[in-house]
């Protein structure tokens, strides 16, 4: 809605006359209109009929350039409103606490419209008005029906004329007050009444108010005297269903997902909401920066040659109006901390009176606008929008800026995104003068539309012919648009959860960051992993936190001391969870609202699994017949090279096809929504240009160098680059060297150098295709949700199961996903147990593992997600990342620069036969050790990678092979060729 004019016709003349008609430009704002004149009264017989005309665009549209569906209509309710003659209009309620918070002065600004009276009389001649507090209590949910008369307010009389108020002013006093916050959301309710001179209530307001203080302190932004770290989203109004309009389900569910993840803070981007959005915040706790219906970000596009409205006086009043109609409007809402004079609208004199208005009205709450470099006068906040970390570490630390700084946008979560998020958040928990920061944005701004195939889908800018748009570019929340979380939330949740735990020097430490809550209400617990194995749990009795507050235990006093003494893994990790004892309006009792895993120090290094490779086992045969290179062993097992192409067309294990082609280095993955972002500066663009998503792998020779009874070698050179006028443009050189054992095992050494002037890589890492029936999948990792190495300190390790299907995230564009980070081990299984397991070897970093029926290419050409077409086969990727990377700013880690690559590789097989022994006829490993130099600012850096595989069936020990601890997988493959007789247990040593 642009535009809205409201007109009353007579319905009984012959040509439809308008005799009355006003409008209003504000689409988020109510439109009020007198109507008393032009109505027939009760009993007459003549009707009135009510129209409104809603006009799509007006001048006003150029106030509301907001990046949102333009949905033209009426979004809001539609109420017509019988008063009395003399009525209560308006009324402000403000409160100003006393010295410690023991008390508050509380007082009401009355307004009362008493136009139709037939005598001018003082309204005080004729009525009394009456304000009281009552008290309903009930923060968990169980408010008392019964309410308590706390504060009777009094009418204070003025001893002169007070210059530009005529209304009423009424005071009181309440002792002990309960303090409003987002943690703790006390709310009284406020009754106003107007009386006649005989008693009788002649009309009555009503609202629920909460009593706080906002205040500045230098670089610091308090409430109630705390300086409250802001945890916040941007939230657009969308529906799936319905677009703008409000449906009040809709705004409880964003509610209860905020407070479940850790979210205390709302920016109203970028326009007032439906009153009930406020109530509601009041009354679940939600700090909000309340803005202006204002932006302009049009007028800044290159080439624009009009004069800019917040500079222009002929717009100051139609952007006053707007900030005016807000703040009255909104005035008495308690979670309001700031007010904003909106969004990207530039900076000018305009804005110097709208905050100097608003200063003037509402001293009781803090400016917000970010246009004009986010510092300038008419902004008590330094609010900057996506501004890297060391920047606004930079600003927090520079002794002339003295105001807070918070984010107004950051960590743009647009599809598979929100990479790097714990950076930013080690800096705020770290930095004075950094006070948090709101998220861009809640929700993805998708609409439910039937597909040609009768699917459904989330459609996006132009699927409904609509033209110019911008695509997909609303699609950007961290929740789909029917509620579901992205996998990014998480991480959201990790980084904004109020306990802090930390391990460093042999002690724990746990840190209550409320700034008003105890840890009373909380139940601790403990659990501990070996090497992903459960070892013991536990409750951890702890002492009353208070707030701010920090408790510290040596580790070894701990409970799970024990357990970690009489565990023999490689590596021991402690998770400490903090859950509410109590329900609350937003959760049920036992929901957890922090959860930490720390190391703890090990008993003992990790046993390299090449140390079991037999060099001299089976004898083995090789062949080559026309292309293929054939080596094998028996009946058991055999690898057919391609020798035109390099890579192995097969890998068969007793028959089974187990791979059907690989291994293939891979540059390139299928770009994320922020991949794109930036048009000719953007990741995206600097790839196509240098054509890494057309990369040709050419083998430039394939050969048997060396064979023995029981060693064969294969050489494979390729060239990686892209079509040149004649030649190939070489990008990569990458050296194969294979030493196939007779025990099965299989060295791969490979060495990978690139060429200069490349930009940073989309990945470094191996590819191969796996059968489609080898969709079950199981890894020592991070997880159970997706993960990356810049977006993965809310994911816990530990061993997860999930199938190929279900590790697909549907974003709304699809686009690089489904990955798991610091694996240590993984397997693909059949429904027989027949797979391929890949594991860490020796010193290496864990791997990034993707697994999907969807190609890369596939993943690039979609633009939605019911437009993929499933393989026949599953893509299985394993990827190396140094240790630093280059990642996009709200990306995943996505792009790696290397000067030189090096790893081996080492693939074997294994069948087990179980019956009443458990026979271990061969092995499948594959174990990969690899040199990185990486191109660094500060130099170059080496590190080392060693992956390691299995293939085998896998029933086992306690019926799958795969669900050993790693120490007894090593076990095992020492046993090569043995039998183990059955027992109970088989736990060997």
């Amino acid at each position: 809605m642009r535009k809205t004019k409201i007109g009353l016709w007579s319905a009984r003349v012959a040509e439809e006359e308008e005799i009355n008609a006003r409008d209003s430009q504000d689409s988020r704002l109510p439109a009020e209109f007198e109507i008393t004149d032009f109505c027939h009264p009760i009993g007459s017989e003549k009707k009135n009929v009510l129209a409104v005309q809603v006009f799509r665009w007006s001048d006003g549209s150029y106030l509301e350039d907001q990046d949102h569906w333009w949905l033209s209509g009426i979004h809001r309710d539609v109420l017509l409103l019988s008063k009395p003659k003399v009525f209560i209009a308006d009324y402000f309620f403000a409160s100003n606490l006393g010295e410690n918070y023991s008390d508050a002065d509380i007082q009401v600004e009355v307004k009362i419209d008493n136009t139709r009276e037939i005598t001018k009389d003082d309204v005080l001649t004729n009525y009394n008005i009456e304000a009281a507090l009552f008290d309903t209590g009930g923060l968990d949910g169980t408010d008392s029906m019964i309410s308590t008369d706390v504060a009777h307010l009094e009418l204070f009389k003025y001893s002169g004329p007070v210059l530009g108020f005529h209304g009423y002013l009424l005071v009181g006093k309440l002792q002990m007050p309960k303090l409003w916050s987002a943690e703790q959301p006390n709310l009284y309710t406020l009754v106003v009444t107007l009386k006649d001179a005989s008693g009788h209530v002649v009309d009555c307001e009503s609202c629920q108010v909460g009593i706080r203080q906002i205040s500045k302190a230098p670089k610091q932004l308090l409430v109630n005297g705390r300086p409250v770290i802001i945890r916040g989203v941007n939230r657009h109004e969308h529906h799936p269903r319905v677009g703008k309009t409000n449906v009040e389900a809709c705004m409880v569910k964003d509610l209860v997902l905020m407070k479940q993840n850790n979210v205390n803070a709302v920016r109203n981007s970028h326009y007032p909401q439906h009153p009930r959005w406020y109530e509601l915040c009041d009354l679940f706790g939600m700090y909000m920066i309340d803005e202006a219906n204002i932006e302009t970000h049009g007028f800044d596009l290159p080439g624009h040659t009009k004069k800019h409205p917040t500079k222009e006086p002929s717009w100051a009043f139609s952007m006053m109006d707007r900030v005016v109609g807000m703040v009255e409007r909104d005035k008495n809402y308690a979670c309001i901390i700031s007010w904003s004079l909106g969004n990207e609208a530039s900076y000018g004199p305009n804005h110097a009176a709208m905050a100097g208005w608003i200063r003037g009205k509402d001293p009781s709450r803090v400016l917000h606008y970010e246009g004009g470099g986010s510092r300038t006068v008419s902004t008590d906040i330094v609010c900057p929008m996506y501004m890297r970390v060391w920047d606004i570490v930079k600003i927090a630390k520079d002794p002339a800026e003295t105001r807070p700084l918070i984010l107004c946008e950051y960590s743009h979560a647009m599809g598979n995104s929100n990479g790097n998020l714990h950076e930013y958040w080690e800096a705020i928990d770290s930095t004075f003068g950094l006070q948090g920061g709101f998220i861009w944005d809640w929700v993805d701004q998708g609409i439910l539309k039937d597909g040609a195939n009768g699917n459904k889908y989330w459609a996006y800018g132009g699927d409904f012919g609509d033209a110019p748009n911008d695509l997909n570019f609303c699609a950007n929340g961290l929740v789909w648009p029917d509620r579901t979380p992205h996998p990014a939330i998480h991480e959201v949740k990790y980084v904004h959860q109020p306990i802090k735990v930390s391990f460093s020097e042999g002690v724990i430490k746990l840190i209550n960051t409320h700034f008003f809550d105890t840890t009373q209400a909380l139940e601790f617990n403990w659990i501990i992993h070996g090497d992903g194995c459960e070892l013991g749990l536990g409750t951890l009795p702890l002492p009353t936190i208070e707030p701010q507050g920090t408790y510290k235990i040596k580790w070894e006093s701990g409970p799970w001391y024990s357990s970690w003494s009489s565990s023999s893994s490689a590596e021991i990790f402690l998770t400490i969870t903090a859950k509410l004892l109590h329900s609350t309006r937003w959760v049920e009792s036992g929901h957890v609202i922090s959860s930490t895993q720390v190391q703890l120090p090990s008993k003992r290094e990790f046993i390299p699994h090449a140390s079991v490779i037999n060099t001299k086992d089976a004898i083995i045969s090789s062949e080559i017949h026309e292309d293929m290179i054939r080596v094998s062993h028996q009946k058991f097992w055999e690898i057919n090279f391609n020798s035109q192409t390099g890579v192995i067309e097969s890998w068969k294990v007793e028959g089974v096809q187990v791979m059907h082609k690989g291994i293939l280095p891979c540059f390139w993955r299928a770009p994320t929504d922020n991949d794109k972002g930036g048009e000719q500066n953007s990741y995206f663009a600097k790839w196509k240009a240098a054509n890494l998503d057309n990369l040709i792998i050419l083998k430039e020779s394939c050969k048997i160098q060396n064979v023995t009874d029981h060693l064969v070698k294969v050489t494979v050179v390729y060239v990686v680059g892209i079509k040149g006028e004649d030649n190939l443009d070489e990008y990569f050189n990458v050296d194969l060297t294979y030493s196939i054992h007779g025990s099965g095992d299989v060295i791969m050494q490979c060495n990978v150098k690139p060429c200069d002037g490349l930009p940073p890589l989309p990945r470094v890492g191996v590819e191969f295709l796996l059968d489609k029936s080898m969709d079950q999948i199981k890894w020592y990792g991070r997880g159970p949700f997706e993960c990356y190495p810049d977006r993965k300190a809310g994911a816990h390790l530990g061993i997860y199961e999930n199938n190929v299907g279900e590790m697909h995230v549907p974003y709304i564009v699809p686009g690089e996903c489904s990955g798991r980070t610091d694996v240590r081990w993984v397997s693909f299984q059949n429904k027989d147990g027949v797979g391929i397991f890949a594991s860490m070897y020796g010193d290496s970093p864990p791997m990034q593992m993707n697994a999907s029926y969807y190609s890369t290419e596939e993943l690039h050409r979609a633009t939605h997600d019911y437009e993929l077409i499933k393989r026949d086969v599953i893509e299985d990727e394993f990827l190396y990342f140094p240790e630093i990377e280059t990642g996009n700013f709200t990306g995943i880690c996505t792009t790696v620069s290397i000067v030189e690559l090096m790893f081996n590789l080492c693939l074997s097989y294994q069948t087990v036969n179980y019956t009443t022994k458990l026979n271990t006829a061969s092995m499948c490993i594959l174990t990969t050790n690899i040199w990185v130099w990486v191109a660094t600012i500060a130099g170059r850096q080496a590190c080392t990678t060693n992956i390691w595989f299995l293939l085998c069936p896998t029933p086992s020990l306690s019926g799958s092979l795969l669900s050993l601890h790693p120490s007894l997988l090593t076990i095992s493959i020492k046993l090569s060729s043995q039998t183990i007789e059955s027992s109970t247990s088989y736990l060997v040593t």
